[in-house]
């Protein structure tokens, strides 16, 4: 397995600079959402990939009576070119009536969706009513093939795009007694107050840091209506520096270390190394001497056990200013991955590790 030790900082490339972030970047604004969309369809025009579930057809029995008025049972509906999926599609807050939203169709017992098409589904939202209805060709992005004694698949082939037209809209609203509310993707105090500050500059006294996560903006007494969204856009485009706390997280199942930019080191020494214990098993062959009337040839096993022990040098890390030295500094010591894990996790015991330590 390859290790990689991954090091986000811009000081490693260009060197210290001011991270200064544009406010639609780092923020949503609030009531600005989507709301899930979730229905149960039929997809026929399989070949011979569905199935042939009592759930399938019922549900296809009482699609031909309702639309068709044909009164079948359930048990004259056999065929695997029908199946049973889940249709879900994310309503966004923007969307109007007759305009369409990618929907996610996905198979309940089917084997394959290839070359399906999807019946008019009605998708329902958390309160009951329909927002939008899919249907259609479906889009896999994979393909499968079988023989009697093989198959060959590529990607996800139970699982397919369509397109759903909304029927009935929901339309966001983010303008609240003259106010709106920006909230942080990332809370942090020191970027919620700096967000604050930016406005306040351009709008006087309009803006103020709620907590960590949201800023309230009331928008100027003469700004008409249909003035909302350049305001809007004005203060989105402005741009804060953005803070973040010193946080190292590593993933000791991949081998993956994450240093973030705020990360220091106090001044520390180390000693790191390694033991290897290795043990092998081995058969010899025991022979009589030669013209010797007793005894017989038979044969031992022998275990040979060989110790390896690596390392052992003191390191002195002085407290390192920047995450670009901490890397050099670490690097200097010649670990493995795994191993600078083990030295992150120590450090953190010591209390030498001015951060916090994530460990997946």
């Amino acid at each position: 397995m390859r290790f990689m030790l991954v090091i986000l900082s811009i000081a490693m490339l260009i060197g210290p600079v001011v991270r200064a972030e544009r406010i639609k970047d780092i923020t949503d604004i609030e009531g600005e959402r989507g709301n899930l969309l979730q229905g149960i369809g039929l997809v026929v025009g399989l070949s011979g990939t569905g199935d042939d579930s009592e759930l399938t057809r019922r549900m296809f029995a009482n699609f031909l009576r309702r639309t068709e008025g044909l009164a079948l049972e359930p048990d004259d509906l056999t065929s695997k070119n029908v199946a049973a999926v889940m249709v879900e599609a994310v309503l966004t807050p923007y969307a109007r009536c007759d305009t369409e939203i990618p929907a996610t169709v996905s198979a309940t017992g089917a084997s394959s969706l290839q070359g399906g098409i999807l019946l008019m589904t009605p998708l329902k939202g958390a309160d009951g009513r329909v927002y939008a209805v899919a249907g259609g060709a479906l889009t896999i992005g994979g393909f499968g093939a079988s023989g009697s004694k093989s198959t060959i698949t590529k990607n996800h082939i139970t699982v397919g795009q369509t397109t759903a037209i909304v029927e009935k809209e929901e339309l966001a609203t983010y303008v609240k007694g003259g106010r709106i509310g920006l909230l942080l993707k990332n809370p942090d105090f020191a970027t919620a107050e700096n967000i604050a500050q930016a406005i306040n500059e351009l709008y006087p006294s309009s803006s103020s840091a709620v907590d960590a996560g949201k800023i309230r903006v009331t928008l100027p007494k003469k700004l008409a209506r249909e003035q909302v969204n350049a305001f809007i856009s004005t203060i989105g485009s402005l741009q804060v520096q953005v803070d973040s706390p010193a946080v190292v997280v590593v993933n000791e199942k991949t081998g993956t270390i994450i240093i973030g930019q705020n990360v220091r080191i106090s001044n520390v020494a180390i000693v790191h190394g390694s033991l290897s214990i290795i043990t092998q098993e081995k058969d010899y062959v025991s022979q009589p001497l030669p013209f010797s009337r007793a005894g017989t040839t038979a044969k031992t096993e022998r275990t040979d056990i060989k110790t390896i022990e690596e390392g052992g040098e003191i390191h002195v890390l002085p407290r390192q200013p920047s995450v670009s030295e901490l890397a050099r500094a670490l690097n200097a010591i010649g670990r493995t991955p795994r191993g600078i894990i083990s030295i992150f996790q120590e450090l953190k015991a010591a209390n030498a590790l001015q951060a916090e330590l994530k460990i997946m």
